[in-house]
């Protein structure tokens, strides 16, 4: 707040007191509606001079009757730069602050306030005050009853002290600015003409750290960069990650041109981006192909901008090593490729399932049947085995797909590939040297006996299949662990212990076209008849499942290497548990609940359990399901419900809400996807209560039996 605006405004009191009374004399007594000739003479009876009548009672009175409100009123006063210039304070304010403690607030939030204390009593001392308070220049005593020409004594002397106050230090502050102003004009003349004069020594120094710092920069440089000239395009200069990624000697390259060099792989793309240079066009990540001496090709993205060096005219190169990149896209792109490939042979399988089960089931039941025909029994036995064979096919699918059901255990690989080796000697036959290294102190993997078995048969016959006129086979089992600077050459490799099984043959070999579409279901390279593309396939998606990787190396006549890793699960195999049979036979007088939105599988499926006696309620959804549960005439002993259904209620999600109605109800899950692709593998028990589609008609009996009855030890039994 300037001078001006101090001499203007009206001089702003407060008044703190609990007692109404007093704010209402003081309020009188600075602001009276008397004649202006009996205030001026007041004035001058206090002051010995005249002042006009508009002087004399220039005061603004606020009220507070605590000392927490008199504090909140300072605070908001002084944030709207209308600050008080005295204020009275009683020295007594039940039950809040007393009048010292409330001066003292006051006083931290403004320190200018002049202070009256008002008291009728001796409740402390002067010294005692002065003790509290800290200071007793802008502090007086004021004893009550007062008088009124000392109260107004005081407002004006205060209220002016106040004004003074404020002047000089708002008088202080310009001197001190406008000396401060002239110190720092003094000071940056002083430090210009100092940095003239220290420049002027500098600019030779920089001239000649400028260059050093130019080649430094420019070869140490992470980006591979070549300065040319824009007439000749010899090499002037290039950095070392240019000479690195080129894989050539500064001595070679330096006053030569790319064409002489032979560096790029098509030199059209180039001299098109020079003349969009010379047009005044910015060429930026141009796409070029450079070629090393030793016959490798590196993609690039080149930027090239013209520059000047002194008089002389250069274009700038830099080059950006994408190899990699372009690698590891393209690894990406087969990744995607292959996980909706398996997506589509997965719903494939899960649809063929459901007609597999229905085929399967009615050949089941009609072959069941006594007295029949001789001819017609032979027809389906032919549609029974015809559909076992496309089971097989479904569960490859499923394999390569990895949604088929696994049964993990601590596995000892080198003892299952142990147990096989007599088997695949007889398939493999005696023109093919057979030979295995089974190595020693192999750890176990989290796996499935039957699925590494399977995927070991199919590499077999695959290699067999790759010698036509016979060779060499090898099978080898060991361990590696992989850290470091042992990942370099895996690209799905990451750090850990792992058990790797390899199978290496001195067959026909593979082109890298064959290579890229290897693992696809379906693709293969045998004539017609001989193959169906499952079987690589099928190995891609059961190491997969393993949480593994496959590696591959071939050339044409050279033979193949396949590198099966699997993550090492570090125990020591368990003997598996060998299933129990039911303590007692089943009754098959239970009430069985099936949930199966295919109609022709849940007819198949219902007439199976009642033929052989139990009682079938049968839904096409989880909201039917509900409606058929209340309605049911006898408790539901068994749940049989598909995992996957439509309109909101999955299998699982049905199961739980029965199971709250009933505890003792038994849940059998049916599918022809994996438990895992539907989301609700953690609901199986061991799988014991999962029957994957397709199913015949003794699987299905089987498992509702097992699931019903008490066996002799529930801990390790299996249905059969």
């Amino acid at each position: 707040m300037n001078t001006p605006e101090l001499t203007k405004r009206s001089q702003s009191i407060l008044v703190i007191d609990d007692n109404p009374r007093i704010h209402e004399d003081i309020r009188k007594i600075l602001c009276p509606a008397v004649a202006a000739d009996d205030l001026a003479q007041d004035q001058e009876a206090i002051f010995g001079e005249t002042a006009p009548a508009s002087e004399l009672s220039n005061f603004a009175i606020d009220s507070a009757y605590q000392g927490q409100d008199g504090l909140a009123l300072v605070e908001k006063a002084r944030a709207e730069k209308r600050p008080y210039s005295m204020a009275f304070v009683d020295v007594r304010m039940p039950p809040g602050w007393d009048g010292i403690e409330t001066i003292q607030r006051i006083w931290q939030a403004d320190p200018d306030v002049q202070v009256v204390i008002c008291t009728a009593y001796s409740d402390h001392s002067w010294q005692e005050i002065i003790r509290k308070l800290g200071k007793s220049d802008s502090l007086l005593i004021l004893k009550k009853p007062f008088d009124n020409v000392e109260v107004l004594q005081l407002a004006h002397a205060l209220s002016r002290k106040w004004v003074v106050t404020c002047q000089a230090r708002f008088r202080l502050k310009n001197l001190e600015s406008m000396v401060e102003s002239r110190t720092f004009e003094l000071v940056r003349a002083n430090q210009q003409l100092q940095s003239e004069v220290n420049r002027r020594a500098e600019i030779e120094n920089e001239l000649r750290e400028s260059e050093e710092r130019f080649h430094k920069s420019f070869d140490a440089a992470l980006v591979a960069l070549a300065m040319l000239k824009a007439d000749t395009l010899a090499h002037t200069d290039v950095n070392n990650s240019f000479l690195s990624l080129i894989g050539r000697a500064r001595q070679e390259v330096v006053g030569r041109t790319p064409r002489e060099l032979g560096l790029l792989e098509n030199f059209a793309a180039f001299d098109d981006a020079l003349k969009s240079l010379r047009l005044g066009k910015p060429v930026q990540n141009l796409e070029l192909t450079l070629r090393r001496p030793d016959g490798k090709l590196r993609q690039t993205l080149t930027s090239i901008v013209p520059l000047h060096l002194g008089d002389e005219a250069c274009l700038l190169a830099a080059v950006l090593d994408i190899t990699e990149q372009r690698r590891l896209e393209s690894q990406m792109r087969q990744s995607q490729k292959m996980e909706a490939i398996g997506q589509l042979a997965a719903g494939v399988a899960h649809d063929f399932n459901n007609l597999l089960t229905v085929i399967m089931g009615h050949a089941g039941i009609q072959l069941a049947k006594a007295g029949l025909d001789k001819e017609l029994g032979q027809s389906l036995e032919q549609v029974s085995y015809a559909a076992e064979r496309a089971s097989v096919l479904t569960r490859q699918l499923l394999a390569f797909s990895r949604k088929q059901v696994l049964n993990r255990t601590c596995l000892d690989v080198v003892n299952t590939v142990r147990n096989m080796q007599k088997m695949l000697a007889r398939l493999v036959g005696e023109t093919i040297d057979f030979d295995f290294d089974l190595g020693e102190s192999v750890p176990c993997i989290a796996g499935d006996q039957s699925s590494i078995e399977q995927a070991l048969l199919n590499l077999v016959v695959n290699a067999r299949d790759a010698m036509p006129q016979g060779g060499r086979l090898l099978v080898k089992v060991e361990s590696q662990d992989l850290s470091g600077p042992a990942l370099k050459g895996h690209d799905e490799g990451r750090e850990g212990r792992f058990v790797v099984l390899t199978a290496k043959d001195s067959g026909c070999g593979m082109d890298e076209e064959t290579q890229r579409r290897l693992f696809e279901p379906f693709f293969t390279t045998k004539p017609p008849g001989q193959g169906t593309g499952l079987g690589l396939s099928t190995v891609y998606g059961i190491v997969k499942q393993h949480e593994g990787w496959m590696e591959v190396q071939s050339e044409p006549g050279a033979g193949s290497v396949f590198r099966l890793y699997f993550p090492a699960a570090g125990e020591k195999p368990r003997p598996r548990e060998t299933a129990r049979p039911p303590a007692k036979p089943p009754t098959r007088q239970e009430c069985i609940l099936v949930v199966e939105d295919e109609p022709q599988v849940r007819s198949y499926v219902c007439e199976t359990l009642h033929h052989h006696g139990y009682t079938v309620l049968d839904a096409d959804c989880g909201k039917k399901a509900l409606e058929v549960w209340e309605s049911a005439r006898q408790p539901v002993d068994v749940l049989l419900t598909d995992m996957v259904m439509p309109h909101g209620i999955s299998g699982g999600t049905l199961a739980q809400m029965l199971l709250k109605r009933r505890e003792s109800l038994k849940v059998i899950y049916m599918s022809g996807y994996s438990p895992e692709m539907t989301g609700h593998g953690d609901l199986l028990d061991g799988g014991r209560n999962f029957l994957p589609k397709p199913f015949s008609a003794d699987k299905l009996v089987g498992i509702v039996d097992f699931a019903i009855q008490p066996v002799a030890d529930a801990g390790n039994s299996e249905p059969v």
